[in-house]
């Protein structure tokens, strides 16, 4: 299901038309994606939790020359599922 397919499920199931839904699934994606960028986690009761997830620089190797260099700190976004979804 792309983002297309999701705004028509809303339509579907609210009333909404389509433009209208897509508005609403574009403004959801976007106050998730804002929350997150300010380090906030995002909770949907019975779905899951969006956060931003650090991690510290560390030394990896390149597997082709086998030289050892140092990977750069990140934070990127991740996804735990509620335990309801877990089990599907």
């Amino acid at each position: 299901m792309n983002k297309s397919d999701l705004a028509k499920a809303v339509a579907d199931s609210t009333g909404m038309s389509k433009a209208a839904a897509g508005e609403a699934v574009d403004a959801t994606i976007d106050a998730i994606v804002g929350a997150v960028k300010k380090k906030d986690n995002v909770q949907l009761a019975g779905f899951g939790t969006f956060y931003a997830k650090h991690r510290e620089a560390r030394q990896v190797r390149n597997p082709r020359t086998g030289e050892t260099m140092m990977s750069k700190a990140k934070t990127s976004a991740a996804f735990r599922p509620a335990a309801s979804l877990k089990d599907i």
